[in-house]
């Protein structure tokens, strides 16, 4: 695994940021703690840090240059079935010159051209380099597994792994209102927008070329759903099942091979089960590891990882954590935080990711499933909205009632009546509404009401509706479920799941892999009806029952909690006085001029209420924008 970063110059003042690639290349280095490298020519610069995964001789560094010198390649990430195209190539006569991937990339490009990234299996960032030509490729995979920012203006073409590279390049530190304005909403920034004005993130399955000071953009990657074809699946339930095993057991196959040692996450979900089973058929004594939390029984999975350990005979470790150690983690994982990202289970991520670290360098992940498969509550709540009935209409009525009782994710009862008052809420929206109101803690109304008078200026309308409007437009009344999930995949996966999984990973130098987004599997799932994934009893129906005979029983029978963290606790606890006392406190925020200090005086007095809701969640954004500004602003 690896970070890479780079410039394409237009003019000769676009130049002089060559200068600049060598400390934005530092910036990554606990994406590639094991070597470094650097490539200059004319208009173009590429850096490279590596982590070491498999054991590759010393040719097999980055920039890679091909024998004849006109390309040169950077690449973040693996590929999968490296491998077969490699044989291939050398049937029609290519050379190698090392074992690795990156090669069998540059060889692909020289041979075939852009269209080879749709024979890539894996996940990527790259950037490739022609002399000749003097032209560049930067692509990225086709679901945002790895990250890829790029800055562009008259003068020149920067793109990095991390913002902390760009920043070391040059980019302009202003801030985009409207992507602030969102993540208020949602607690993280939806692509393709960033933090900063004129960066943006490359969107997952497309790629950028440039040539003859031409920038073209494309899309070679499209998630290839039909509901024609879907309509049409042949397939019995019996044999989709069948095919979904066969998927998954070779996609889980191809991210076993490592020359270093290699684990998995094991939660005691369904996802992360499922890819312990199968990779204990092939890795005896499996390293498994899981997180748990001493002081939260409610939030506490192990008992169910330990389970799925025992039947598959994993080498099993669980981090059992305090609220201490939580706290203990918090300012080095903000510190690491280049952009506001205040998905709250990152915290526990990023321990995960240290302590795993500790025995193995990859690690495998059951990420994705939830996306593709129907596997949240809000996926049963969109299923129910939609058969509708006496049971929601009740829910509806009684909208008085959630509105007045107290609401809180840290326990069941408090966590039941938030859910509910959100159904009743969506049983009265449009589909597109309800969509975006049940992926945000915080409306839009609510979200520019925390802002200044003069930020909120700032918020352009239009601006803010075409972003809203992009990433809605596969939602459509007459839709199903299926046009949900793969909004899901366009927002939820690359922005929230995946970015959080890479960001914490990373910061520990840690590859994690996703077998449930090899592409085979994602096309697979986006072919199947909505009755083989959610029904009116079960989420996720199809990868439950696929693989039922693998698993305990116990895990069939218990709610899904997610990955999260106690923050109201914790707020009223350690975390207080950093609340009051300094991010959030009234002459702080009225000397930053970005919110509107009674509007963050009223949210602070409700997270001291008996019906805090889901405000802990709002205040850790501001918490995590607050460290974030000061670090990169101030």
């Amino acid at each position: 695994m690896c970070g890479i970063t780079g410039l394409f110059a237009f003019t000769e003042t676009g130049r002089q940021s060559l200068a600049n690639l060598q400390a934005s290349t530092d910036a990554i280095i606990r994406r590639g703690p094991d070597s470094e490298g650097h490539f200059i020519y004319d208009q173009c610069g590429l850096g490279f840090r590596r982590l070491a995964i498999l054991d590759l001789s010393a040719d097999g560094n980055q920039p890679m240059t091909d024998e004849s010198g006109r390309y040169t390649i950077v690449f973040n990430g693996e590929i999968f079935n490296y491998r077969e195209l490699r044989e291939k190539l050398l049937k029609r006569g290519c050379k190698f010159h090392s074992q690795t991937d990156t090669e069998v990339i540059l060889q692909l490009y020289i041979t075939e051209g852009r269209s080879f990234i749709k024979k890539l299996n894996g996940f990527f960032g790259f950037a490739i380099y022609d002399k000749e030509e003097n032209s560049l490729l930067i692509a990225r995979d086709r679901f945002g597994v790895k990250p890829l920012l790029i800055y562009r203006d008259e003068d020149k073409l920067f793109f990095a792994s991390e913002m902390k590279s760009m920043m070391a390049l040059g980019v302009p530190r202003k801030l985009d209102y409207v992507a602030l304005s969102q993540y208020l909403q949602l607690n993280y920034i939806p692509g393709p927008a960033s933090i900063f004005k004129g960066v943006k993130k490359l969107l997952p399955g497309h790629y950028l070329y440039i040539k003859d000071g031409k920038v073209v953009g494309k899309a070679w990657y499209k998630i290839p759903y039909d509901p024609k074809k879907v309509a049409k699946n042949k397939l019995s339930y019996e044999q989709q099942q069948k095919k979904l095993v066969e998927l998954m057991d070779g996609a889980v196959q191809r991210r076993l091979v490592a020359d270093v040692p290699l684990g998995a996450f094991l939660s005691g979900g369904i996802d992360s089960s499922v890819i312990t089973a199968l990779a204990a058929r092939h890795t005896p004594h499996l390293n498994t590891f899981s997180i748990g939390y001493k002081d939260e029984p409610f939030f506490d999975e192990t008992k169910y990882a330990n389970l799925v350990a025992d039947r598959h005979k994993t080498n099993h470790t669980v981090f059992s954590l305090t609220n201490d150690d939580l706290y203990e983690h918090i300012h080095d994982m903000l510190s690491y935080l280049d952009e506001p990202f205040a998905d709250s289970s990152a915290l526990a991520v990023y321990i995960l990711s240290q302590r795993t670290r500790q025995k193995v360098t990859v690690a495998l992940s059951g990420d994705g499933a939830d996306e593709m498969f129907g596997g949240y509550n809000k996926h049963m709540g969109e299923f129910k909205v939609r058969q509708g009935g006496v049971a929601a209409e009740a829910v509806t009525a009684l909208g008085f009632v959630w509105d007045a009782l107290p609401k809180s994710r840290n326990g069941f009862f408090g966590n039941r009546v938030r859910q509910l008052q959100r159904f009743a809420r969506g049983m009265t929206a449009g589909v597109k509404d309800r969509y975006w109101d049940w992926a945000s803690f915080a409306s839009a109304t609510d979200a520019r009401n925390l802002l200044s008078a003069e930020s909120r200026r700032k918020v352009g309308k239009k601006a803010a509706a075409k972003r809203r409007k992009d990433i809605l437009e596969n939602l459509h009344a007459d839709g199903d479920l299926n046009e949900v999930l793969l909004t899901d995949m366009k927002l939820v996966l690359p922005y929230d799941m995946l970015t959080k999984v890479d960001l914490m990973s990373m910061a520990n130098s840690l590859e994690v892999r996703t077998p449930f987004l090899d592409y085979k599997v994602v096309n697979f799932a986006f072919s199947l009806p909505v009755s083989s994934k959610v029904d009116a009893t079960m989420k996720k129906k199809i990868v439950q029952d696929a693989f039922r005979s693998e698993l305990p029983a116990e895990l069939y029978d218990r709610p899904k909690h997610g990955f999260e963290v106690p923050l109201l606790k914790w707020m009223r606890g350690e975390l207080r006085g950093l609340i009051e006392n300094d991010l959030l406190r009234d002459d702080f925020i009225e000397a930053q001029g970005i919110f509107d200090v009674d509007a963050i005086r009223g949210l602070k007095a409700q997270l001291f209420s008996r019906n805090p809701g889901d405000v802990h969640a709002r205040i850790w954004g501001l918490i995590v924008f607050q460290t974030w500004w000061k670090q990169y602003m101030a």
